[in-house]
């Protein structure tokens, strides 16, 4: 079989699937790879366009029907979430037209729940790469950004109105669940897969310089100080292994969403 992998050209996903995806992990069968932003394999994964794929946590209420969920290989963390960025100074989000980077991702569904009793006027989804540009520019009043953006938002005049991952944090006491990888039910076997997953991600820990040429060639953010910086902080111990912490936050989140109304309810992920 080939298999079908869909994640992003983040330096997170593409040293993780690394190995994988170059024929170097033992008895894994071939991969067809594409690579798309979160908002795009949200979509596709609902239409069951990909037999592996790297989405939102916050779109698996819509998502589960179809696939199972892995313990290993997606972006879950301490210190690592989404940042709400302004170029000017506010308090809140009131009035403000805000540009997310889709309406079922993980920062969006925080920001929602975060914003509730000062909810912005208007949202627009807009391309991750336009975001900052556009909040620089006065075309947005807030953007909501992710990933290298943490490193590199000062350079464009802006300022963190608010970091999700903190308020998330000391308001739960548990690490922020962000990207998730899913497994096609009747397509793939979890267990299979996420045994390939982690090897490939044990050979990029091993050998790190393996992998760079390939991460370079892809990333959005070319400065491989960064790149490094991206990979240091959204490849952690969750990446290995979800465990009962990573599914709590999981749960939590998703939870929250759906007393509030946000999305449909799923059954507890934590056994």
């Amino acid at each position: 079989m080939t298999l079908s992998l869909a994640v992003s050209p983040c330096p997170n996903d593409t040293f993780v699937f690394h190995a994988l995806i170059h024929g170097l992990v033992g008895g894994a069968p071939a991969v067809d790879l594409t690579f798309a932003d979160v908002d795009v394999t949200n979509t596709a994964a609902e239409r069951g366009e990909f037999d592996l794929v790297k989405v939102s946590y916050a779109a698996l209420p819509w998502l589960l029907d179809k696939y199972d969920l892995l313990p290993c290989g997606g972006a879950l963390g301490r210190g690592c979430g989404p940042l709400v960025l302004t170029r000017d100074a506010r308090a809140d989000l009131t009035g403000a037209t805000v540009a997310v980077p889709g309406d079922r991702t993980t920062a969006y569904l925080l920001m929602r729940l975060w914003s509730a009793e000062q909810p912005p006027a208007r949202i627009e989804v807009v391309p991750f790469h336009q975001i900052m540009p556009g909040v620089a520019d006065g075309t947005y009043d807030a953007g909501l950004v992710i990933h290298e953006a943490r490193f590199t938002y000062q350079r464009y005049g802006l300022t963190a109105l608010a970091d999700l991952g903190e308020w998330w944090e000391s308001d739960t006491g548990l690490p922020i669940p962000l990207g998730a990888i899913l497994a096609k039910k009747g397509t793939v076997d979890p267990d299979q897969a996420a045994g390939w997953i982690r090897e490939s991600l044990r050979k990029g820990w091993l050998d790190p310089a393996a992998s760079q040429e390939f991460i370079l060639a892809n990333a959005q953010e070319m400065e491989p100080s960064v790149v490094r910086q991206h990979i240091e902080l959204y490849v952690n111990e969750f990446t290995l292994n979800l465990g009962r912490d990573g599914l709590a936050a999981a749960d939590a989140l998703l939870g929250r969403a759906a007393a509030a109304g946000l999305t449909p309810a799923v059954p507890s992920l934590v056994s």
